[in-house]
């Protein structure tokens, strides 16, 4: 099945979307990596709207002229696990990565009704396409690392884990 949705995303939303689902996200997403997200930790507020927020893990390469951003593919998730729980409780909905994340990771996923999604590694230039504004959030030193929101149409993405248990990494094939 595929799903358009546009951020924030509502728990209901959350809750439609299974496992290996094709989504399509049209409107704001934010970046953040390990660094963003370590930083984050620290500060008395988010510098953005986290509740139904879509984070990317994302270091784009630099942008050649004329060009919003260059190649974006995704970047491996695990590192976040932790960092990414705090952020989940303050109603983070969504992230996008690539790859297996943590059991710890999974449960608090659930627990707080978000999903994550895996975009396709390799498929950079492909997916920078999609993102048509970039603006500066936080932490300009960290350059691609750096907090940025994004303003994409027709992102494409699969569902990996969903809010009921379900993992892609660990489907059974009869």
């Amino acid at each position: 099945m595929t799903h358009h949705l546009t951020p924030p995303i509502s728990i209901e939303e959350a809750k439609k979307l299974q496992t290996g689902d094709k989504v399509l996200i049209t409107g704001t997403i934010y970046t953040a990596r390990d660094a963003a997200h370590a930083r984050l930790m620290n500060e008395k507020e988010i510098p953005f709207d986290i509740e139904g927020s879509v984070i990317y893990y994302v270091g784009p390469t630099p942008a050649r002229n004329g060009e919003v951003i260059g190649a974006a593919g995704p970047t491996s998730s695990y590192r976040m696990d932790e960092l990414a729980v705090p952020l989940m409780e303050k109603g983070l909905r969504m992230m996008i990565g690539k790859g297996d994340r943590s059991e710890t990771f999974r449960e608090k996923m659930i627990e707080n009704h978000a999903v994550y999604l895996i975009a396709t590694g390799g498929a950079g230039a492909l997916l920078a396409s999609k993102i048509k504004k970039r603006t500066l959030i936080k932490y300009e030193e960290l350059g691609p690392e750096a907090i940025y929101k994004l303003e994409v149409e027709n992102f494409p993405c699969f569902v990996a884990y969903d809010v009921h248990g379900n993992n892609i990494f660990k489907r059974s094939h009869s």
